[in-house]
């Protein structure tokens, strides 16, 4: 009996995500006496989910799997699992494993939480802590089932070398049918994506117009964040849609979100606030933001960021 882990990749190249999850595998490995198996699809250097505690690696190379599809990737997982005779199985709470979990539950009879944050305090009864009500509140729920399935939270357990080696396996499970064909996937790709960085900058209709995004992209780029809106923004076509974070949007789960000009709605607070540090800046002493933030900036953007790039360029410098 082994820890299953799916590890999530993008063009060959293994996500932030999936080291994180294969190292929250080896710790519930660790607490319960047995090992962690790796599920991979068409990733080109599986052999280094090794360094942070897999054992062995499923490694399933098929063209047709080159785009997400939750059906046939659940398939896999699922058919991985019970080779495997996997009792625990985890994966990210990216917006696929939220999209396959599901379809995996059903498949192995399995309970699922997701947004788990912390290794389990109990493994029998296996009880995870997880977050709720949009990340403001905790609760510790026991997975009564035979087969467990775990949803770990990004950037919430952090990367651990254990510096051991993986043996990486050829698997060829059979892939259910799906009525659904992507006939094409458009990406940013020059730029650091929301959902694996530890970084986001943001912003809001104090900018007043996308004209003044120059400056949220060159502080973005001088702390190697990525860029985000809020819905306003976006609704407002001065950002593109992906760029939306929020309860409506895409969930932030980062180290450290910068909220530039943004007041703070509750929709938006509520899909960011998993993240571990807010700072605000608004020239709005009440806005709502400021509640819920470690820090706060009241001031003019205008003048507050380029001051902040400066420092940050001129404090980069010093250390290179």
């Amino acid at each position: 009996m082994s820890i299953l882990v799916y590890t999530e990749s993008e063009n060959g190249k293994l996500k932030k995500a999936a080291l994180e999850v294969v190292s929250y595998a080896k710790a519930v490995a660790d607490q319960m006496g047995t090992s962690v198996t790796a599920v991979a699809v068409n990733a080109d250097n599986a052999e280094t989910l090794g360094n942070y505690g897999a054992s062995k690696v499923l490694l399933v190379k098929d063209d047709s799997l080159k785009a997400f599809n939750a059906k046939k990737y659940a398939g896999i997982i699922e058919n991985a699992a019970k080779n495997e005779a996997a009792k625990v199985v985890v994966v990210s709470s990216s917006a696929n494993s939220k999209y396959l979990a599901p379809l995996l539950a059903v498949g192995l009879d399995a309970g699922y939480v997701a947004n788990v944050v912390e290794a389990p305090s109990n493994v029998s009864p296996f009880t995870v802590k997880h977050s709720a009500f949009t990340n403001k509140a905790f609760a510790n729920t026991e997975i009564t089932t035979d087969v467990k399935i775990v949803g770990l939270s990004n950037n919430s357990f952090g990367l651990v070398e254990s510096g051991g080696s993986a043996a990486v396996e050829d698997f060829s499970p059979s892939i259910p049918d799906s009525g659904v064909t992507v006939e094409s996937v458009d990406k940013a790709t020059d730029k650091v994506s929301i959902a694996d960085a530890e970084i986001v900058v943001s912003g809001g209709r104090g900018l007043k117009g996308p004209e003044n995004w120059g400056m949220i992209e060159e502080l973005a780029e001088v702390l190697g964040a990525a860029t985000a809106c809020s819905k306003p923004v976006s609704d407002l076509g001065w950002r593109p849609h992906g760029e939306h974070v929020g309860q409506t949007g895409k969930p932030v789960a980062s180290n450290l979100y910068i909220a530039i000009g943004i007041s703070g709605a509750i929709q938006h607070l509520a899909g960011i606030n998993a993240s571990k540090v807010k700072v605000v800046i608004n020239t709005d002493p009440e806005a709502p933001f400021f509640k819920a933030a470690d820090y706060g900036v009241v001031g003019d953007a205008f003048e507050v960021v380029p001051k902040l790039i400066e420092k940050l360029k001129a404090f980069k410098a010093a250390n290179a």
